[in-house]
């Protein structure tokens, strides 16, 4: 079966492909604040190379000295070559220490630039983008980068240092032969861009094989006890190597071009060089040049030849630090469906908590066909408990989403204290927002430190009072090392009733106006339920408390309960009232209770 990994080439055939390795000049923003160290590393490397191409003269020196009574002669250019060798080491370690650092913190950088960038990005922007995808950009991408900073363009900017220099000192050394030289120059360059340009192109696609397979391995692990559950672990090893085997295929794909460039850069180049030689061998034999400045030629040919090889070698690795560039710089550069107003507006002080949605209508990117929220409008005074009832998919937590702005409606505002959400910065209405979500959310760190999320500064005192007040705080006494215990990635120590309850002081902890209460009792047994709904109780009293529940037990004390179905409001009231109307909520009332519909 045919397979087509999210994210993967067949998305990156479709993007807009930069044709040269132009595309890491969009690194200079983060290259720009170490001027200063760049400059350094520049002489550092001005200073090697220009040893590198003063000792080939020394060399002809001695040569053409050798058979002679110059005995101190010698030994001052052998003297003066151990002088050149010192400098050429400190001025190669000094190269290595700086362009090393400069590597590792504009990698650092840009890291921490990706990151910032993707965790205030909206949840539509990861309906189709796997988060794996994202982390093997900040990772594997940022390490190609990193190699290229750090090692490639100081090693390259040294070439072609020597490149040029030792073309110049060839002139100067022997025209006739220099000329030669340079006839086969073109047929070298030729095959460099020509093989490049593929080279760079495979570089991408090899780079989003191993983003795909990076996803892949993300999202089994991440889910590894539903995978086990239904048995899942060879369909599982299946997807995941598929994509690992088309990753080392496209590798090799990339290893082969590169392979057969440097082949035929090495092979011209050698043959160039031999050429050159057989002549220059006649020239000596014929007087026309001394054996010394033969030697001179010689060495500045290697030099030069080797120069064109290694940037051959290294024209590969810009290439797919290009590719690597490319894939951070669309991170960068994504653009977000919600986004902070130009000209934002601020919220009454203090804030209220009223929420009022104005005929809005709504559709998920996703299914936009199909509307999650259909002319919906509805008004939550501040300090009101208000439930969202109805059947699955009818719009309840959508309206929490929009609450929060993770969407914008297509059409009518969500409003808070009278101020349309869309106008006011997302930061600071949310700071306004305490949320419970359906599946609740456990960080790898201590249960004080899960509770302390809903309010950083927040005293132990105060964590635990509101473990308290959630029904957590004796559970959590009983762990290991209490309120210190490690929880584990995703809360693997704890039941689904003990994640949730965290997630329920956490919120009550942030001790915000409104309390947002998505299914926040789900996976509770019969009597944490209780304890958890009598804390909610009173901590709504205060504030604007917004209750979405299947589970119609929790919402009976509710001010006003809102049935909701396919999008729509159908009917508004208390328990008691909804329940006279005979309408969706009866029914749903019918299903879940046993001792009549009086409900009390």
């Amino acid at each position: 079966m045919a397979r087509s990994p999210t994210q993967s080439p067949d998305d990156a055939r479709n993007r807009p492909k930069s044709r040269q390795v132009g595309t890491l000049t969009r690194l200079w923003p983060f290259l720009a604040p170490y001027r200063g160290q760049m400059f350094l590393a520049l002489l550092a490397l001005i200073l090697t190379a220009s040893v590198s191409l003063i000792l080939p003269m020394a060399v002809r020196r001695v040569v053409d000295n050798f058979g002679g009574d110059a005995t101190q002669l010698l030994d001052k250019y052998f003297a003066a070559a151990l002088g050149f060798a010192a400098l050429l080491a400190l001025g190669t370690g000094l190269r290595y220490a700086l362009v090393t650092r400069l590597g590792e913190r504009v990698v650092a950088d840009i890291r921490k630039a990706v990151f910032g960038r993707m965790i205030s990005m909206s949840p539509g922007f990861y309906d189709n983008l796997m988060t794996g995808e994202v982390l093997s950009r900040i990772t594997t991408d940022t390490t190609l980068v990193q190699s290229v900073i750090g090692s490639s363009v100081s090693v390259a900017l040294r070439n072609v240092l020597i490149l040029i220099g030792g073309l110049a000192l060839m002139l100067l050394t022997s025209a006739k032969l220099a000329g030669l030289v340079l006839l086969i120059v073109p047929a070298i360059i030729v095959p460099i861009f020509v093989l490049g340009r593929r080279l760079r192109g495979l570089s991408r696609e090899n780079q989003d094989w191993i983003a795909a397979s990076s996803g892949k391995a993300s999202e089994a692990l991440l889910s590894v006890q539903t995978v086990q559950a239904y048995t899942h672990e060879d369909l599982s090893r299946d997807d995941f190597d598929y994509v690992t085997e088309e990753s080392f295929l496209s590798a090799c794909r990339r290893i082969t071009t590169r392979a057969a460039m440097t082949i035929i850069v090495i092979f011209l180049i050698f043959t160039g060089i031999v050429g050159v030689l057989w002549i220059g061998a006649h020239d000596v034999r014929d007087g026309v040049m001394s054996t010394g400045a033969l030697v001179q030629f010689v060495i500045y040919s290697v030099m030069v030849a080797g120069a064109v090889g290694a940037l051959s070698e290294i024209w590969g690795e810009l290439q797919r630090a290009a590719g690597a560039t490319e894939r951070l710089v669309e991170l960068l550069d994504a653009e977000d469906r919600i986004n902070d107003p130009a000209t934002p507006l601020a919220l009454p002080s203090p804030t209220r908590g009223a929420i009022r949605f104005e005929d809005v209508t709504f559709r998920y990117p996703a299914r936009p066909k199909m509307a999650a929220l259909d002319h919906v409008s509805l008004d939550i005074p501040a300090g009101e408990t208000v439930a969202l009832v109805g059947p699955s998919g009818a719009g309840k937590s959508t309206m929490i989403q929009l609450i929060l702005r993770f969407y914008d409606p297509d059409s009518g505002a969500v409003l808070l204290d009278g101020v349309d959400l869309s106008q006011v910065p997302r930061a600071d209405f949310r700071s306004h927002i305490a949320l419970v979500p359906q599946d609740p959310v456990i960080f790898a760190g201590s249960a004080r430190d899960n509770i302390r999320f809903g309010w950083p500064d927040a005293s132990d005192e105060e964590v635990e009072a509101a473990a308290q007040a959630a029904a957590a705080h004796d559970f959590i006494t009983q762990l290991p090392d209490g309120y210190g215990s490690q929880l584990g990635e995703r809360g693997v120590m704890l039941s689904g009733g003990q994640k949730q309850r965290i997630a329920i002081a956490r919120a009550i902890l942030r001790d915000a106006p409104v309390l947002l209460l998505d299914e926040a009792t789900s996976a509770l047994d019969a009597e944490s339920e209780r304890l958890v709904q009598e804390a909610v109780d009173r901590v709504s009293r205060s504030r604007t408390t917004i209750i979405v529940a299947h589970r119609l037990a929790t919402v009976k004390k509710a001010d006003r309960i809102v049935v909701m179905d396919q999008g729509r409001i159908v009917a508004t009231g208390t328990h008691d009232e909804l329940v006279a109307q005979n309408g969706l909520y009866a029914r749903l009332a019918r299903l879940q209770f046993t001792d009549g519909l009086t409900g009390a």
